[in-house]
């Protein structure tokens, strides 16, 4: 075919693209697509899906496995400590020549959840010392008692057995009762700020005279590290109770001594990335500063603390 009849053949075509374009029908146009507004699609009510929580797109179907230590009704917690002086309402234990005497102290609690009823607890104390004269073990505490919170407060109260093994002439126990505002409320605070407390004790065997103790704290949270420090501090009256008179003294009240200091955790879950589900561990640090107040009063001077390792579940 020559080029003249390429030539005719385009211009006829050309020529008869507008017979056709009129002939067919033109595509709908598309409706403009709106990326921050999808058209809505009601399904039937029963085919609907149910979300527990609007903010999010799927079903909540409870704590996550490791956000949770125990939630059953039984809860137990264990403390195995180290310090260089076992100091006790203010008045330190050590045995006589014997500083620092670097104890060993065991202390394990279980506590019973009863929904709005108190909850009991009973737990055990010992102090350990193997260089002592005339028992390792120096103190045995057996306690119970009950707790019930009742918000902003929470009230305590139990029995403490002194036990001295082979110096039976000391054993004595007390009652005591405790109540603690949680202040979250007035500081308008997702958790508490310093938590104030009242501590009574009488002792009701050997003494027969009142402890009153009454003390704040802080937690401060370091939850990306697994960390919690607390600073607290306390004060101390005693009323009519001769253990904390002076030997050939006769005045057993007043102002009797003050506590500052503080503790620190570090969980061990979260430094290995452990579930939480079979308990927590923790390592525990203690720094505490004990002075007397009122000089006719027995108390001692000291600084002392130690390390730690706590079990909770």
């Amino acid at each position: 075919m020559s080029l003249r009849a390429w030539a005719m053949g385009l211009a006829a075509m050309l020529l008869a693209a507008p017979l056709l374009r009129a002939q067919i029908a033109p595509w709908p146009a598309s409706p403009p697509v709106t990326l921050d507004a999808p058209p809505a699609v009601t399904a039937p009510a029963a085919d609907r899906p149910i979300f527990l929580d609007d903010a999010t797109l799927y079903p909540q179907l409870g704590p996550r496995e490791d956000s949770q230590v125990n939630n059953g009704g039984a809860h137990f917690n264990f403390d195995l400590r180290y310090l260089s002086n076992y100091i006790y309402r203010g008045v330190d234990q050590t045995t006589i020549g014997v500083d620092p005497e670097n104890s060993l102290q065991f202390e394990g609690k279980a506590s019973f959840d009863l929904g709005d009823w108190p909850h009991p607890f009973i737990g055990l104390f010992v102090n350990v010392f193997n260089e002592d004269p005339v028992s390792r073990f120096e103190e045995v505490r057996p306690f119970a008692g009950l707790e019930w919170t009742l918000k902003p407060f929470t009230f305590a109260g139990g029995f403490n057995a002194y036990i001295y093994p082979n110096r039976k002439p000391q054993d004595t126990q007390d009652v005591w009762a405790q109540v603690t505002l949680n202040d979250a409320l007035i500081v308008r605070s997702q958790h508490p700020f310093l938590s104030p407390y009242l501590y009574a004790a009488y002792d009701v065997a050997l003494y027969h005279g009142f402890y009153f103790e009454t003390g704040v704290k802080h937690d401060f949270v370091l939850d990306d590290f697994g960390v919690v420090l607390t600073p607290f501090a306390d004060v101390a009256y005693v009323l009519q109770q001769p253990y904390f008179a002076l030997p050939g003294g006769h005045i057993d009240s007043g102002w009797q001594h003050y506590d500052i200091g503080m503790t620190g955790s570090l969980s061990l879950n979260n430094l290995f990335n452990a579930s939480r589900h079979n308990g927590e561990w923790s390592v525990v640090g203690y720094l505490y500063y004990t002075d007397g107040i009122a000089n006719h009063l027995r108390a001692d001077t000291l600084v002392w603390g130690g390390v730690g390792l706590r079990f909770a579940y």
